[in-house]
């Protein structure tokens, strides 16, 4: 390549008075060079207030063209779409040099091997500044993490303060940012932040590095494999998405997201340093006011913005929601199956399979739901009891056993009872059903009234159904028959023959005299 001569400085010089010789002597140039330098001036026509304002490399363009220049022989790609290619998905240079020596032979140009196309392209990345992208992929891993700095939120009337976390996600190609405020950071708010996340990115990447914290990662062995939350674990899944910690005390594993939490001080905390926020919505509101902001800041070093990379080249990329959001569960492992058939938790009880009955189940928790498992088999699952119940079942017809004595409790069974004890029995029942707007709301009053049968004698009960219809209440109850048990009237008392709506069986119908108009005419 033909060494460029300083043909701006020569006529600087030479419009100042100097002669050839002397510019030569004294910016140790060659005499010829000089000498080059002004007859090509001259025959341009081109003098120093033509030129004064522009820089070297366009002087010497100006006074001799074409000279210097190198031209390569061999075609050239179009080296921005070679970068937008290498970004996606298993593309590597050895596939675009091998398509681009394709079009080469198609379209009959010279094509340069493949290390000179390697060391031209990053050339190309070097003078463009498009380094950082280097090494991500679109659309193939998010990074996330806890900030180290808190934020708070002030009760306005007790002044009371309470910490608030944020839990920060980035995408290293793109560099979008995502944050979430939590009151703790317990596994549910860390699961809730991801799922919010993945909301907000309007999809998920197959890979998800987290730090090594105990919400995430149990366990990451210098050798052998790593053991996740499986609570964790099965988030990732309904993403179809991977956890790949970064390695122990390698933060440059997961650099993008370190380096956004660190901007996250900046922009969210500092930035709303001067504000007081009563509720987390508030806060939440804020905080993604700011970090759109973030987003949308051009870059320094590269052109376009967070937001544009991500909009225009990552977000499309990106793999498609599931239609139901993941629901945030806990396991509780190695409950066992009682001799009822149910297995308990927070003082109530689900059943399972009989065929289970006295096995370890694992119990799965979401916000609605209780699913029974054993290993990777789903054995039953219930619809959560509401908080504040106890002492209250959730049975499945399917888990029972076969059998009479297995069904479930409704009036006609209820009604078959009483008629084994007696009449009396039975016409209590019937009133005690007649009483309530639908036979489910009788079905505990009348079952109270028919077990003292297994503490009393048949014969004993029906007795004190007798006694209790002699009464002037219309529809006699357990408090009203076990008390005549407890103190043993049904045997000493002389009991008065029974009436006839003994026999009753239908509804009760009253009379017109029952109403204030007595017998109609």
């Amino acid at each position: 390549m033909v060494r460029k001569i300083r043909a701006k400085l020569v006529l600087q010089l030479r419009a100042e008075g100097l002669s050839a010789r002397a510019i030569a002597s004294s910016q140790s140039m060659s005499r010829k060079s000089v000498s080059a330098v002004l007859d090509a001036a001259e025959k341009a026509g081109i003098g120093w207030d033509d030129i004064k304002d522009l820089p070297d490399d366009e002087v010497y363009r100006l006074v001799f063209p074409g000279r210097g220049e190198h031209q390569s022989v061999f075609a050239q790609p179009d080296w921005e779409l070679v970068h937008k290619e290498l970004a996606r998905v298993g593309v590597t240079l050895k596939l675009l040099h091998s398509e681009y020596t394709d079009d080469c032979v198609t379209t009959g140009a010279p094509a340069m091997g493949y290390d000179r196309f390697c060391r031209t392209y990053q050339r190309h990345v070097l003078v463009t500044g498009a380094a950082s992208r280097v090494g991500h992929k679109a659309a193939q891993s998010v990074e996330v993490d806890w900030s180290g700095p808190t934020m708070q939120l002030q009760d306005p009337v007790t002044g009371k303060t309470s910490t608030v976390f944020l839990f920060v996600g980035c995408l290293p190609f793109s560099r979008y940012a995502f944050v979430e405020p939590t009151l703790d950071m317990k596994q549910d708010s860390w699961l809730r932040a991801h799922v919010a996340m993945f909301d907000a990115f309007g999809g998920s990447t197959p890979r998800v590095v987290p730090d090594n914290l105990k919400t995430g990662v149990l366990k990451h062995p210098r050798e052998g494999e790593i053991v996740l939350n499986d609570a964790y674990r099965e988030m990732a899944a309904h993403y179809r998405a991977a956890v790949l910690p970064g390695r122990v005390r390698a933060p440059k594993d997961k650099a993008s997201v370190e380096n956004t939490v660190a901007h996250v001080a900046t922009w969210i905390i500092a930035g709303l340093r001067d504000r007081r926020f009563a509720t987390l919505p508030e806060l939440r509101a804020a905080i993604t006011e700011r970090v759109a902001a973030y987003n949308a800041e051009p870059f320094q070093k590269r052109p376009g913005s967070r937001a544009s990379v991500f909009a225009a080249e990552e977000q499309p990329l990106l793999t498609g929601l599931p239609q139901v959001p993941y629901e945030i569960s806990r396991w509780v492992y190695g409950r066992r199956v009682a001799r009822n058939g149910h297995v308990s938790w927070q003082r109530n009880h689900y059943s399972v399979p009989v065929v289970y009955i006295g096995t370890k189940v694992d119990l799965r928790i979401t916000d609605r739901l209780l699913e029974v498992y054993r290993g990777t088999e789903r054995l039953s699952s219930h619809l959560l009891l509401p908080e504040g119940a106890a002492n209250e079942y959730r049975t499945n017809d399917a888990d029972l056993p076969t059998g009479v004595r297995y069904q479930q409790w409704d009036a006609a069974r209820v009604r078959e009872w009483a008629e084994r004890i007696g009449p009396s029995t039975l016409v209590i029942i019937n009133r005690i059903f007649e009483s309530v707007p639908v036979d489910e709301q009788g079905l505990d009053a009348c079952l109270a009234v028919l077990r003292l049968s297994r503490r009393y004698s048949a014969e004993r009960v029906e007795a004190a159904c007798r006694i209790a219809l002699t009464s002037p209440i219309r529809s006699p109850r357990y408090a009203h028959v076990q008390p005549i048990l407890a103190t043993g009237q049904d045997k000493a008392a002389e009991l008065r023959p029974p009436r006839e709506e003994l026999v009753e069986h239908g509804g009760y119908v009253r009379g017109a005299s029952y109403y204030a108009g007595g017998e109609t005419e």
